[in-house]
């Protein structure tokens, strides 16, 4: 079947990636489509997302990726014009016992070496920025101003607007169900209403990410864990950071929350053992095991009424760093897939290492971030704050 229409490159999903990559390549100046089978941009893992943007990791790639994540997400308003709800409010990683003080100092060096604006700040100091934590066994934390929040849907939908604005298409409700080869080396995808050319192919589809390398004769391990999180009703601002309590518990191996712009508190634990698979319908049993861990960190959260909750996938991979870079099986494929439920804040960053690697123009430092994004990497050790 002859290709409906060219172009330079086709991004399957239209999510926390796909968007603005879309957005960064149309800005190059290349042919833009974008598919999704879902029937509007970020309706699948973006509109799960509880918005949280941090460049606070442990590993120089994505440190070196949220950094420039949180500059364009902290300047859209401004550039654009597009109220997205950001709120620069900080991310708090709290330390009750030695064994988080430990690592969470252990950490700092590097942090600061890779030009993370963070600091351990001892109890006192810690309850000056938070003073609605418990006292109570608190030893410190770290504190990173430069990190905060947004709203998901909000973005996805200006990152949208934008490329559009800027001559990309895209295409909702619509499958992609092969990769069209020629020569060798991808030209184009295959969907249910018809065939698409491009001499580049970008796999940013999320949850079914690992579905879609299938379809280049890739096996990628990236396997979705299904989180849980939560909104309250709205209230005066009383919380500037995201709270992380990286503590394990029956349950959950972690569990953070933060006042959004509008006053409502989100939280999501990271549930342990991992719940694998594509399941997404809500649970009884996360609200009361994540709201006793709440309450007993910032007790006046016991006044809050919780207005819903909600489950999404988090794409992981066995060390916790996204697969990113071109497939040695079929040239002009690119994988940018297993996020790890770090989409959102890895997505604007990413967009624009995408339309570099698309162009052929990759600096050096890009070469060092594909490095450890490699999809041919051993996925040894794991990122510590993932």
């Amino acid at each position: 079947m002859a290709a409906k229409t060219s172009f330079d490159v086709i991004i399957i999903g239209a999510g926390s990636v796909g968007a603005p990559a879309a957005c960064s390549m149309a800005g190059a100046g290349l042919r833009t489509l974008v598919i999704d089978e879902l029937p509007s941009v970020g309706q699948g893992s973006n509109k799960r997302a509880i918005g949280g943007l941090r460049a606070t990791h442990s590993d120089p790639a994505k440190i070196r990726v949220c950094l420039r994540s949180l500059q364009i997400f902290s300047t859209w308003e401004e550039r654009f014009g597009d109220k997205i709800e950001w709120y620069r409010g900080g991310y708090a990683f709290v330390a009750y016992r030695e064994d988080e003080e430990t690592s969470l100092k252990a950490l700092l060096p590097f942090q600061k070496s890779h030009g993370l604006s963070i600091d351990w700040l001892d109890k006192r100091e810690l309850l000056e920025s938070v003073p609605d934590l418990n006292p109570d066994g608190l030893i410190g934390g770290t504190l990173s101003p430069g990190d905060g929040n947004a709203s998901p849907l909000l973005a996805a939908h200006a990152f949208f607007t934008r490329a559009r604005r800027l001559g990309a298409e895209f295409k909702f409700g619509e499958k992609v169900t092969g990769l069209v080869t020629a020569g060798g080396r991808v030209a184009g995808v295959r969907t249910d209403r018809g065939d698409y050319g491009a001499g580049t192919v970008i796999d940013a589809a999320g949850g079914s990410g690992a579905a879609v390398a299938r379809l280049a004769g890739m096996n990628i391990p990236v396997t979705p864990d299904s989180h849980e999180a939560a909104v309250t009703e709205p209230v005066a601002r009383f919380l500037e950071p995201m709270i992380v309590d990286i503590r394990p518990a029956e349950g959950s191996a972690n569990y953070y929350f933060y006042q959004h712009s509008t006053g409502q508190v989100i939280f999501c634990i990271t549930p342990s053992p991992s719940i694998w698979g594509q399941d997404v319908r809500e649970t009884s049993s996360f609200l009361p095991m994540v709201a006793r861990r709440m309450v007993d960190i910032i007790p006046r959260l016991r006044n809050l009424r919780v207005r819903r909750t909600w489950r999404g996938l988090y794409p992981m991979t066995p060390d916790g760093l996204p697969i990113v870079g071109n497939a040695k099986e079929l040239p002009g494929f690119i994988l940018a897939v297993g996020m790890c439920g770090q989409g959102f804040m890895l997505g604007p960053g990413l967009g624009e290492l995408l339309a570099r690697l698309a162009q052929g123009t990759l600096t050096d430092e890009d070469r060092d971030t594909l490095a450890y994004f490699s999809p041919y990497r051993e996925f040894k050790g794991q990122e510590k704050l993932k």
